[in-house]
């Protein structure tokens, strides 16, 4: 496989920007070799400069459900890129796209746009701090908010109290507000509540975990958050920038059964363009600026392009209720070829992930994670990017599967699977 463009690139990059990429997962870091550069996509296709083409299951990290470069949200972006690219006033199309959100989820009453899904947690702890008068929050190890000072967090064991920051540059001082219990453990959560009762504004949660590999809630775990959040006065925060609309139209709570008082969602909402959102009940979001003093701005939150993407990317979803039911049996196929290798395999909906460890075991939280074999999983990636396949460059990010994979690529890439996977 000719590269010579995408390294040469790469040496360049390497020059002018941090490690050569804009995001540090792109670098092929936990991989090796050096990352492609990518010219254009369509469908289910990842091109590169090179010419290489590879079936694409990262999908830009999740927005891409209907594939890339779908034709009606390519049309609609064309249409109103012509009357201009932002002009920092209200449109109507912020209105409409709120009122879909609201729609998909009906819980949610009011949404504020942003153009990330870290602004979005920042936003919506921020809110649940002032809503609440209460400094702390509890997260979870493994669970990825975004790189906001607060919630770049690690805890080592998820009972300690005194964090400590996972960043440098980040002050002591933002940690020391943030606890950090185990994912799927109630009693982690208990005590936390109870050291530090009165105080906990807020629990932050990824509904299904997709940054430490997919992980599922346990049986009554969301259900015990949605208990002892109402038994404290604490708010229950569902951060859904990647299971927004992926899991289900109407996204965690639809798919689970249970709702947080402020969700946050990115990645699909945006239809593929840098935009996110928070939004909950009323008497929450009405503590936002300028109808609260909790002070929130942006000069492209609710950009009219993104918001354009958006609009037809949930129109496409409404209108086509077989899209979920298709995801899911396709990425279903997929599992069983991995779990045919005698790997770990946790999947929710079309949201997956294969785990390099001995059979028999679980992944249940981010320290079970950790035993993986990342060296296997490396080899199967490269032999998978040889197969002309595109997996995420890390044991630890999602698999995604779009609408655009069809039942012939799928059964494709189960081949490849096998063939890459010793």
């Amino acid at each position: 496989m000719n590269t010579a463009k995408s390294q040469q690139l790469f040496g360049k990059a390497k020059e002018l920007i941090p490690g050569g990429v804009n995001s540090p997962v792109r670098a092929f870091g936990a991989v090796g070799g050096q990352p492609f550069f990518v010219e254009r996509a369509q469908g289910p296709w990842i091109i590169d400069v090179d010419g290489n083409r590879y079936i694409d299951y990262v999908c830009s990290w999740g927005p891409g459900i209907l594939g890339h470069a779908h034709p009606r949200v390519i049309e609609a972006v064309k249409k109103v890129c012509e009357k201009g690219l932002t002009f920092g006033a209200p449109t109507a199309g912020e209105v409409e796209l709120a009122e879909l959100i609201c729609t998909c989820v009906p819980h949610i009453e009011t949404v504020r746009l942003v153009s990330s899904g870290t602004e979005a947690v920042m936003s919506a702890v921020r809110v649940a701090r002032g809503y609440t008068g209460r400094d702390k929050i509890i997260k979870f190890e493994g669970n990825y908010h975004g790189h906001s000072d607060g919630l770049l967090v690690k805890a080592g064991s998820g009972l300690m109290t005194q964090s400590v920051p996972d960043s440098a540059g980040v002050p002591a001082g933002y940690a020391a507000s943030t606890l950090t219990a185990v994912y799927n453990d109630e009693e982690s959560v208990r005590r936390l509540m109870e050291e530090n009762r009165g105080q906990v504004a807020a629990i932050v949660v990824e509904p299904v975990a997709a940054n430490m590999g997919v992980v599922p809630p346990k049986k009554g775990f969301l259900e015990f958050l949605r208990q002892i959040t109402e038994e404290n006065g604490t708010l229950l925060i569902f951060d859904e920038v990647i299971t927004g609309f992926r899991l289900a139209l109407g996204g965690a709570a639809e798919y689970t059964g249970v709702h947080a008082d402020l969700h946050t969602f990115g990645k699909i909402v945006g239809g593929g363009m840098p935009l996110a959102a928070y939004g909950g009940r009323r008497d929450i979001m009405s503590c936002v600026a300028p109808l609260g003093g909790v002070y929130q701005a942006g000069t492209l939150s609710g950009n009219p392009v993104a918001v354009t993407a958006g609009i037809t990317t949930l129109k496409i979803l409404m209108e086509d209720t077989g899209i979920y039911e298709r995801i899911d049996r396709r990425a279903t196929k997929l599992e069983a070829a991995f779990k045919e290798k005698g790997l770990i395999v946790n999947r929710a909906g079309s949201l997956l992930s294969a785990f390099f460890m001995s059979a028999g075991r679980c992944v249940a939280n981010y320290e079970d994670a950790c035993r993986c074999d990342r060296g296997a999983f490396a080899d199967y990636f490269n032999r998978m990017l040889e197969r002309g396949i595109y997996v995420a460059p890390s044991q630890f990010e999602a698999m995604f599967v779009s609408d655009a994979h069809s039942d012939e690529l799928i059964d494709r890439t189960c081949r490849a699977i096998k063939e890459s996977v010793e």
